[in-house]
């Protein structure tokens, strides 16, 4: 399990140019070789090269888990059949909805998904089918963007700062890990905009400390 640091387009925002199950990542089709070969070597996955809703911030706007990836309604047709070809075996899913940012509105992994509290039963129901997983509404430290505030996997949390004690413990019970409060970036919240993560491994933005990593890997790649 390995940790990289790295920019891309000249930006720390690492995570909203990516999206990353256990065994699939999907990129803009132009984003730099570095970054494909960065997800390969320390996340272990394929990577999918496209654009969704011909946007880079792939991260901000794709959501999923390993049993499926949720895109949003403004993805083109042409890239909703991209991704589903090169995800055999996963269910791929348009979440008809006018929140497109899926990234940043649903936070899951093969447990559980955490969504944002203003998405409707129709919405949810789409997410709980799609992933396979119970659904629940809420916020994290008051932000119901909890997609961005929040790295997961099926091995840890790392979230917001200033998350309480009460939410960590919440937080531990739904997705049936371990929950801790950290940052990213030299001192940023927004925990999944600056980085991606699966149970292989992670890749940060290049201002992320040392301590910062070595926290991630304790929480979110430990054996």
């Amino acid at each position: 399990m390995s940790v990289e640091a790295l920019d891309v387009y000249g930006s720390v925002c690492v995570g909203a140019f990516c999206f990353a199950n256990h065994s699939l990542a999907i990129i803009p089709d132009e984003a730099p070789k570095k970054l494909q070969e960065a997800l390969e070597e320390n996340l272990k996955v394929k990577v999918v090269r496209v654009k969704v809703a011909d946007s880079p911030l792939v991260g901000i706007l794709v959501a999923g888990n390993e049993n499926g990836i949720l895109l949003p309604r403004s993805a083109l047709p042409e890239e909703v059949e991209v991704v589903k070809r090169e995800g055999e075996g996963l269910n791929v899913e348009v979440v008809d909805s006018k929140r497109t940012a899926l990234g940043n509105l649903i936070l899951a992994n093969d447990k559980a998904a955490l969504i944002h509290p203003d998405l409707t039963d129709r919405e949810a129901k789409r997410v709980e089918d799609v992933l396979g997983v119970e659904v629940v509404r809420g916020a994290i430290a008051g932000i119901p963007f909890v997609g961005s505030t929040t790295l997961l996997n099926n091995r840890g949390l790392l979230t917001h700062p200033l998350a309480g004690e009460d939410e960590l413990k919440w937080l531990e019970e739904l997705f049936k890990v371990k929950a801790e409060g950290g940052t990213i970036n030299h001192g940023s919240p927004l925990l999944r905009v600056g980085a991606v993560v699966n149970d292989h491994g992670a890749l940060v933005g290049s201002l992320t400390t040392g301590l910062e990593i070595a926290k991630l890997e304790r929480v979110l790649l430990a054996p």
